[in-house]
Protein backbone atom coordinates (compact mmCIF):
# COMPACT_ATOMS: atom_id res chain seq x y z
CA UNK A 1 0.00 0.00 0.00
CA UNK A 2 1.58 3.34 -0.97
CA UNK A 3 1.36 5.51 1.83
CA UNK A 4 -0.29 8.40 -0.06
CA UNK A 5 -3.34 6.25 -0.50
CA UNK A 6 -2.84 5.26 3.11
CA UNK A 7 -3.76 9.21 3.51
CA UNK A 8 -6.16 9.57 1.21
CA UNK A 9 -8.04 6.50 0.57
CA UNK A 10 -11.55 8.05 1.00
CA UNK A 11 -11.02 10.46 -1.93
CA UNK A 12 -12.06 7.96 -4.59
CA UNK A 13 -15.70 7.29 -3.42
CA UNK A 14 -17.17 10.71 -3.76
CA UNK A 15 -16.30 10.21 -7.72
CA UNK A 16 -15.59 7.11 -8.76
CA UNK A 17 -11.82 7.75 -10.14
CA UNK A 18 -9.07 5.27 -10.27
CA UNK A 19 -6.60 5.96 -13.25
CA UNK A 20 -5.37 4.19 -16.09
CA UNK A 21 -3.03 2.10 -13.58
CA UNK A 22 -5.76 0.53 -11.12
CA UNK A 23 -8.17 0.20 -13.84
CA UNK A 24 -5.67 -1.85 -15.66
CA UNK A 25 -4.69 -3.76 -12.18
CA UNK A 26 -8.18 -4.77 -11.47
CA UNK A 27 -8.63 -6.38 -14.96
CA UNK A 28 -5.73 -8.44 -14.74
CA UNK A 29 -6.25 -9.53 -11.78
CA UNK A 30 -9.72 -10.13 -12.80
CA UNK A 31 -8.27 -12.61 -15.19
CA UNK A 32 -6.95 -14.44 -12.23
CA UNK A 33 -9.76 -14.63 -10.05
CA UNK A 34 -11.72 -15.91 -12.65
CA UNK A 35 -9.67 -18.63 -14.30
CA UNK A 36 -9.13 -20.00 -10.53
CA UNK A 37 -12.78 -19.68 -9.83
CA UNK A 38 -13.63 -21.88 -13.12
CA UNK A 39 -11.21 -24.12 -12.16
CA UNK A 40 -11.75 -24.56 -8.35
CA UNK A 41 -15.39 -24.31 -8.22
CA UNK A 42 -16.01 -21.21 -5.56
CA UNK A 43 -19.03 -20.96 -3.80
CA UNK A 44 -17.77 -19.08 -1.36
CA UNK A 45 -14.41 -16.17 -0.70
CA UNK A 46 -13.02 -14.32 1.75
CA UNK A 47 -10.43 -11.23 1.26
CA UNK A 48 -9.11 -9.82 4.40
CA UNK A 49 -7.78 -7.47 5.47
CA UNK A 50 -9.45 -6.16 2.29
CA UNK A 51 -7.83 -2.66 2.14
CA UNK A 52 -4.99 -3.50 -0.04
CA UNK A 53 -3.39 -1.53 -2.61
CA UNK A 54 -5.50 0.29 -5.01
CA UNK A 55 -8.05 3.06 -5.78
CA UNK A 56 -11.70 1.51 -4.69
CA UNK A 57 -11.37 -0.34 -1.56
CA UNK A 58 -13.22 -3.42 -1.52
CA UNK A 59 -14.20 -4.18 -4.23
CA UNK A 60 -11.70 -6.51 -5.67
CA UNK A 61 -13.92 -10.21 -5.69
CA UNK A 62 -16.47 -7.86 -7.43
CA UNK A 63 -16.12 -10.38 -10.31
CA UNK A 64 -16.59 -13.35 -8.44
CA UNK A 65 -20.01 -11.95 -7.22
CA UNK A 66 -20.82 -11.75 -10.26
CA UNK A 67 -20.19 -15.68 -10.50
CA UNK A 68 -23.07 -16.33 -8.06
CA UNK A 69 -19.76 -16.60 -5.30
CA UNK A 70 -20.57 -15.28 -1.99
CA UNK A 71 -18.25 -12.80 -0.93
CA UNK A 72 -17.35 -11.83 2.67
CA UNK A 73 -14.75 -9.56 3.17
CA UNK A 74 -13.19 -7.83 6.19
CA UNK A 75 -11.49 -4.27 7.37
CA UNK A 76 -10.31 -2.19 10.18
CA UNK A 77 -11.71 1.24 9.46
CA UNK A 78 -15.63 1.45 10.39
CA UNK A 79 -16.00 4.33 7.96
CA UNK A 80 -14.18 2.74 4.86
CA UNK A 81 -16.28 -0.44 6.11
CA UNK A 82 -19.42 1.48 5.38
CA UNK A 83 -17.91 2.96 1.96
CA UNK A 84 -17.11 -0.53 0.92
CA UNK A 85 -20.51 -1.22 1.72
CA UNK A 86 -21.91 1.69 -0.51
CA UNK A 87 -20.09 0.56 -3.14
CA UNK A 88 -21.57 -2.94 -3.41
CA UNK A 89 -25.00 -1.71 -2.88
CA UNK A 90 -24.27 0.37 -6.17
CA UNK A 91 -24.04 -2.46 -7.85
CA UNK A 92 -26.96 -4.33 -6.39
CA UNK A 93 -24.52 -7.51 -5.28
CA UNK A 94 -24.99 -9.65 -1.99
CA UNK A 95 -21.96 -9.07 0.67
CA UNK A 96 -20.90 -9.63 3.93
CA UNK A 97 -18.39 -7.67 5.43
CA UNK A 98 -16.94 -7.42 9.21
CA UNK A 99 -14.48 -5.58 11.09
CA UNK A 100 -11.67 -7.00 12.73
CA UNK A 101 -9.09 -4.49 14.43
CA UNK A 102 -6.15 -7.01 14.30
CA UNK A 103 -7.05 -9.52 12.06
CA UNK A 104 -5.44 -11.77 14.79
CA UNK A 105 -8.80 -14.12 15.24
CA UNK A 106 -11.13 -14.75 12.29
CA UNK A 107 -14.61 -15.26 12.95
CA UNK A 108 -15.46 -18.17 10.75
CA UNK A 109 -15.89 -22.11 11.47
CA UNK A 110 -13.11 -24.07 10.07
CA UNK A 111 -12.98 -24.80 6.35
CA UNK A 112 -16.34 -22.82 5.98
CA UNK A 113 -15.14 -20.85 3.15
CA UNK A 114 -13.81 -21.99 -0.44
CA UNK A 115 -11.02 -19.36 -1.40
CA UNK A 116 -9.45 -16.98 0.71
CA UNK A 117 -7.47 -13.64 -0.81
CA UNK A 118 -5.39 -10.51 0.28
CA UNK A 119 -4.37 -8.52 -2.50
CA UNK A 120 -1.44 -6.12 -1.15
CA UNK A 121 -2.81 -5.90 2.64
CA UNK A 122 -0.87 -8.41 4.96
CA UNK A 123 1.11 -5.29 6.37
CA UNK A 124 -1.65 -4.48 8.36
CA UNK A 125 -1.96 -8.10 10.26
CA UNK A 126 -0.33 -7.17 13.73
CA UNK A 127 0.83 -10.76 14.01
CA UNK A 128 1.61 -12.40 10.83
CA UNK A 129 1.72 -16.22 12.37
CA UNK A 130 -1.32 -16.09 14.08
CA UNK A 131 -3.03 -14.23 11.06
CA UNK A 132 -1.67 -17.09 8.36
CA UNK A 133 -3.29 -19.85 10.99
CA UNK A 134 -6.19 -18.63 11.29
CA UNK A 135 -6.59 -18.38 7.51
CA UNK A 136 -5.60 -21.76 7.06
CA UNK A 137 -7.83 -22.44 9.25
CA UNK A 138 -11.24 -20.95 7.89
CA UNK A 139 -10.13 -21.91 4.39
CA UNK A 140 -11.03 -25.25 2.33
CA UNK A 141 -9.76 -25.44 -1.01
CA UNK A 142 -6.84 -22.57 -2.51
CA UNK A 143 -5.42 -19.12 -0.82
CA UNK A 144 -3.81 -16.65 -3.15
CA UNK A 145 -1.60 -14.00 -1.38
CA UNK A 146 -0.16 -11.47 -3.60
CA UNK A 147 2.02 -8.46 -2.14
CA UNK A 148 4.42 -5.82 -3.78
CA UNK A 149 7.00 -6.82 -5.87
CA UNK A 150 9.82 -5.63 -3.39
CA UNK A 151 12.33 -6.09 -5.89
CA UNK A 152 10.62 -3.31 -8.58
CA UNK A 153 12.33 -0.50 -9.03
CA UNK A 154 8.90 1.02 -7.42
CA UNK A 155 8.83 -0.68 -3.96
CA UNK A 156 10.69 2.15 -2.51
CA UNK A 157 8.88 4.78 -4.00
CA UNK A 158 5.57 3.20 -2.06
CA UNK A 159 7.07 3.24 1.38
CA UNK A 160 7.75 6.95 1.22
CA UNK A 161 7.00 8.71 4.13
CA UNK A 162 7.10 6.00 6.12
CA UNK A 163 8.65 5.35 9.55
CA UNK A 164 7.44 2.85 12.34
CA UNK A 165 6.95 6.11 14.53
CA UNK A 166 4.30 7.62 12.39
CA UNK A 167 2.49 4.08 11.25
CA UNK A 168 2.67 2.12 14.01
CA UNK A 169 0.12 -0.16 12.24
CA UNK A 170 1.92 -0.43 9.44
CA UNK A 171 3.90 -3.72 9.16
CA UNK A 172 6.12 -3.71 6.00
CA UNK A 173 8.10 -6.98 6.83
CA UNK A 174 5.17 -8.90 6.78
CA UNK A 175 4.74 -8.42 2.99
CA UNK A 176 8.03 -10.85 2.56
CA UNK A 177 7.28 -13.61 0.53
CA UNK A 178 10.18 -16.15 1.54
CA UNK A 179 8.51 -15.68 5.45
CA UNK A 180 4.79 -16.07 3.88
CA UNK A 181 5.43 -19.37 2.25
CA UNK A 182 7.33 -20.80 5.26
CA UNK A 183 4.47 -19.88 7.06
CA UNK A 184 1.82 -21.54 5.00
CA UNK A 185 4.11 -24.93 4.44
CA UNK A 186 4.09 -24.84 7.99
CA UNK A 187 0.21 -25.09 8.64
CA UNK A 188 0.30 -27.72 5.75
CA UNK A 189 -0.57 -25.83 3.05
CA UNK A 190 1.90 -25.93 -0.85
CA UNK A 191 2.66 -23.43 -2.80
CA UNK A 192 1.15 -24.53 -6.19
CA UNK A 193 1.99 -21.56 -8.45
CA UNK A 194 3.70 -18.26 -7.82
CA UNK A 195 4.84 -15.32 -10.48
CA UNK A 196 4.78 -11.36 -11.08
CA UNK A 197 1.15 -9.94 -12.05
CA UNK A 198 0.46 -6.60 -13.34
CA UNK A 199 2.89 -5.63 -15.58
CA UNK A 200 2.14 -2.53 -17.70
CA UNK A 201 4.25 -0.37 -19.26
CA UNK A 202 4.30 2.35 -16.79
CA UNK A 203 6.58 2.11 -13.66
CA UNK A 204 5.06 1.47 -10.34
CA UNK A 205 4.86 5.18 -8.85
CA UNK A 206 2.28 4.50 -6.34
CA UNK A 207 0.09 7.66 -7.70
CA UNK A 208 -1.95 7.80 -10.09
CA UNK A 209 0.02 7.35 -13.94
CA UNK A 210 -2.14 10.59 -15.39
CA UNK A 211 -0.58 12.80 -11.84
CA UNK A 212 3.16 11.36 -12.36
CA UNK A 213 3.30 12.11 -15.83
CA UNK A 214 1.93 15.52 -15.71
CA UNK A 215 4.72 15.86 -12.39
CA UNK A 216 7.55 14.79 -14.63
CA UNK A 217 6.29 17.53 -17.35
CA UNK A 218 5.93 20.42 -14.72
CA UNK A 219 2.65 20.22 -14.86
CA UNK A 220 1.54 18.98 -11.59
CA UNK A 221 -1.95 20.22 -10.78
CA UNK A 222 -3.14 22.84 -8.01
CA UNK A 223 -4.39 20.90 -4.41
CA UNK A 224 -7.85 22.44 -5.60
CA UNK A 225 -7.57 21.03 -9.17
CA UNK A 226 -7.25 17.55 -7.65
CA UNK A 227 -10.81 17.25 -5.98
CA UNK A 228 -13.33 14.46 -6.55
CA UNK A 229 -15.62 17.55 -8.37
CA UNK A 230 -13.17 18.78 -11.06
CA UNK A 231 -12.07 14.97 -12.17
CA UNK A 232 -13.27 15.64 -15.82
CA UNK A 233 -13.94 11.97 -17.66
CA UNK A 234 -13.20 9.93 -14.55
CA UNK A 235 -11.64 6.08 -15.04
CA UNK A 236 -13.04 3.81 -12.47
CA UNK A 237 -14.27 0.37 -13.37
CA UNK A 238 -17.21 0.34 -11.57
CA UNK A 239 -19.50 1.44 -14.71
CA UNK A 240 -17.97 -1.83 -16.34
CA UNK A 241 -19.50 -3.85 -13.24
CA UNK A 242 -22.93 -1.84 -13.70
CA UNK A 243 -22.89 -3.06 -17.17
CA UNK A 244 -22.54 0.39 -18.90
CA UNK A 245 -19.02 0.20 -20.24
CA UNK A 246 -18.85 -3.03 -21.81
CA UNK A 247 -16.03 -2.23 -23.70
CA UNK A 248 -13.68 -1.67 -20.59
CA UNK A 249 -12.09 -4.39 -20.02
CA UNK A 250 -11.30 -4.93 -24.08
CA UNK A 251 -9.48 -1.59 -23.77
CA UNK A 252 -7.26 -2.22 -20.49
CA UNK A 253 -5.83 -5.43 -22.46
CA UNK A 254 -4.80 -3.85 -24.84
CA UNK A 255 -1.92 -3.01 -23.00
CA UNK A 256 -1.67 -6.55 -21.86
CA UNK A 257 1.13 -7.93 -24.66
CA UNK A 258 3.18 -5.79 -22.90
CA UNK A 259 3.36 -7.64 -19.93
CA UNK A 260 2.64 -11.47 -21.52
CA UNK A 261 6.11 -11.06 -24.03
CA UNK A 262 7.76 -9.37 -20.92
CA UNK A 263 10.46 -11.98 -20.08
CA UNK A 264 11.25 -12.50 -16.19
CA UNK A 265 13.93 -11.06 -15.38
CA UNK A 266 12.41 -8.05 -16.57
CA UNK A 267 9.24 -8.40 -14.82
CA UNK A 268 11.14 -8.84 -11.65
CA UNK A 269 12.23 -5.37 -11.74
CA UNK A 270 9.37 -3.88 -13.44
CA UNK A 271 5.83 -5.39 -12.75
CA UNK A 272 4.01 -4.47 -9.47
CA UNK A 273 3.06 -7.16 -7.71
CA UNK A 274 3.78 -10.82 -7.10
CA UNK A 275 1.17 -13.51 -6.83
CA UNK A 276 1.68 -17.00 -4.16
CA UNK A 277 -1.09 -19.86 -4.93
CA UNK A 278 -1.70 -22.33 -2.13
CA UNK A 279 -3.51 -25.35 -1.49
CA UNK A 280 -4.10 -27.70 1.37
Amino acid sequence: MAIPIINSWQDYYPVAHEGLGSSYERIILNSLLLLLHKTGKFESALETPCFGFTGISGINLVALAQKDCQVMLEDHDPMRAAFIRGSWQQLKLPLQIRLNPGYTKLDYADKSVDFGFNFSALWFVQNLPEFIAEFCRVIKKSILISVPNRDGIGFKGQLKGYSPEKYPDLHPQHIDPKTIIWLMRKEGWNLVKQGYIDCPPWPDIGMSKEDFFAEKLGRARHKSDQQPQQIENPLSIMPYYQGNDPRFADRMLRLYPFELLAPRFFKRIWAHHYYMLFQP
